[in-house]
């Protein structure tokens, strides 16, 4: 070995060790940047999407989903319209101060018991006029029922300014089942 190969030696032994450290560092460092890069890429990509996306749709949510609610669970109404009860049965909502004029339709889902399900029933809205009209809803048995009553249906109400109560109503030449138990839910106005 001459003298040029062993110092070649030492500095590889001493020098490189020196060399792998910096270039670990270098690489780690340009791993760190790349990782960053990337991030900061879907970071940016997921909000500039997530923006286009609402004002894209913002036209539609606003205009077809406007919706407001009346209660907040379940209502169970127990009903026995057979004789000697009374033949009629109702429970009403008083609505707080709201244009209905704004919205299209009102909304609620019901379902029976097993202990008896009236199978219709008579949906009715009074304003402070006191004009009051009536829908009838078939159909309500032991699955929920989701119901979708456009307010052009109730015709003998001119003011949708100020609505003041929403009833259900059962009766007894109406209903399947005289005696059982309706569930009411989710009930609103909509857009």
């Amino acid at each position: 070995m001459t003298r040029d190969d062993i110092y070649e030696h030492l500095a590889q032994v001493y020098l490189g060790k020196k060399k792998k450290s910096i270039q670990q560092k270098e690489q780690h460092f340009s791993a760190w940047l790349v990782i960053n890069i990337v991030i900061t890429f879907v970071i940016f990509a997921s909000s500039f999407y997530g923006f286009t996306a609402f004002l894209a749709r913002r036209g539609n949510a606003l205009h077809n989903k406007v919706i407001y609610a009346l209660n907040n669970g379940p209502i169970r109404v127990n009903y026995n319209v057979r004789y000697p009860h009374p033949s009629v049965k109702s429970f009403s909502l008083s609505v707080p101060k709201v244009g209905a004029d704004k919205y299209k339709q009102l909304q609620f889902s019901a379902r029976g018991m097993e202990e008896g399900y009236p199978g219709r029933m008579r949906i009715e809205l009074k304003n402070k006029k006191n004009e009051r009209d009536s829908v009838f809803v078939d159909d309500i048995q032991l699955d929920w029922k989701r119901v979708s009553i456009p307010l052009e249906k109730f015709e003998k109400i001119s003011d949708w300014s100020d609505i003041d109560e929403v009833s259900f109503v059962l009766e007894s030449w109406n209903v399947e089942k005289q005696k059982g138990i309706l569930l009411i839910d989710n009930i609103c106005f909509s857009g």
